[in-house]
């Protein structure tokens, strides 16, 4: 899709516009006919802070995909598995009211998959209703009068939680997924793609199974699909860092949203950047996003941004090979240390 950002123009604009101003955000009066000035820019960077999506002020893919989901609320539509996915806060309501029930939707990641169908099938069953796992105005009542505790730790959290403790011990034969941000490892000059080299032939050395993602650029959920279907162990995907020419050090992201996290990715992302940041003897951040990559994929996943290039300092790094290998080492020590505990 097109990238809207400070500048923009048109019907578009008006759209992100009355999106932000039903969700409570404030916008000048003067830019509500479809100018995407400052007040626009500033109500779309607040909006991404509550979602826990990249600060930029720019509506790509996943700023627009989650200003449509936060308008749905539980009991606008009828749930039930549809191809692709239905998206939306509803879900991650039902979702959660679910797990404090005792019904494992899995993740409460906001999309009706299977999972969440399951658990809605064994909630029907369990109140004597017809368990076809479509989740309409009679299941959504009976839900409510159940009066589902929501401040309770998820099911799928805890469970997640647990299966830390399998994966010690395993990275031999694991098969990782690593993702340059799409486009192929053979391009010449792409720091990215020299990254995801240094870290197969790191992965390689350690006893790991190295499988690159071949699915284009800009299309994070096939992206994301390619990983589950290859049934990946743990997912690697290399960034280069944004910001301010003052930003620097690295930054390793996991699945995080309003109401739920995944702990094994935060595993893996802190176990990344402890060698990241020793590695290049500079301080980090840890966070958590809600970005396809990491909100779609089955398996512990991490995001790593290692250098800013819009740092000078940092951008000088990018041309030197030993520093591009000395990360992809790094980065797999830090996979390492996460299976072998």
């Amino acid at each position: 899709m097109r990238i809207f950002r400070r500048g923009d123009d048109g019907p578009e604009v008006v759209d992100i516009q009355q999106r932000l101003t039903d969700l409570g955000h404030e916008l000048p009066t003067e830019e509500l006919g479809g100018t995407f000035g400052p007040g626009t820019d500033a109500a779309v960077r607040a909006f991404q802070a509550e979602r826990h999506l990249h600060v930029d002020g720019l509506v790509g893919p996943d700023t627009w995909g989650q200003l449509v989901e936060a308008g749905f609320r539980l009991g606008d539509r009828t749930l039930f598995v549809h191809g692709p996915f239905l998206r939306g806060d509803d879900v991650r309501a039902l979702q959660r009211k679910l797990d404090a029930l005792g019904f494992d939707p899995g993740k409460q990641d906001g999309m009706y998959g299977p999972a969440t169908e399951s658990a809605v099938r064994n909630f029907q069953r369990n109140v004597g209703d017809e368990p076809d796992g479509v989740a309409g105005l009679h299941t959504l009542a009976t839900l409510e009068r159940m009066r589902p505790l929501e401040d309770v730790l998820g099911r799928g959290l805890v469970r997640e939680t647990e299966q830390l403790r399998a994966i010690q011990g395993k990275v031999r034969g694991a098969v990782i997924a690593v993702d340059a941000g799409g486009g192929s490892v053979t391009e010449p000059g792409d720091v990215q793609q020299a990254l995801a080299r240094a870290l197969v032939a790191e992965l390689l050395r350690i006893g790991a199974e190295p499988h690159m993602i071949h699915v284009g650029d800009g299309d994070a959920s096939a992206r994301a699909a390619e990983a589950n279907a290859m049934g990946a162990a743990a997912i690697v995907s290399l960034h280069l860092g944004e910001g301010s020419p003052e930003s620097s050090g690295p930054t390793c992201s996991y699945f995080g949203s309003q109401v739920t996290y995944s702990p094994a990715g935060r595993h893996l992302a802190e176990m990344i950047l402890e060698e990241l940041e020793h590695e290049r003897g500079a301080r980090g951040r840890l966070q958590r996003l809600s970005i396809a990559m990491l909100r779609e994929t089955q398996m512990p996943a991490v995001q790593v941004e290692a250098l800013v290039p819009t740092n000078e300092a940092e951008a000088a790094l990018l041309e030197a090979p030993d520093v591009v290998v000395g990360i992809g080492r790094a980065i797999g020590e830090g996979v390492r240390r996460f299976f072998e505990g």
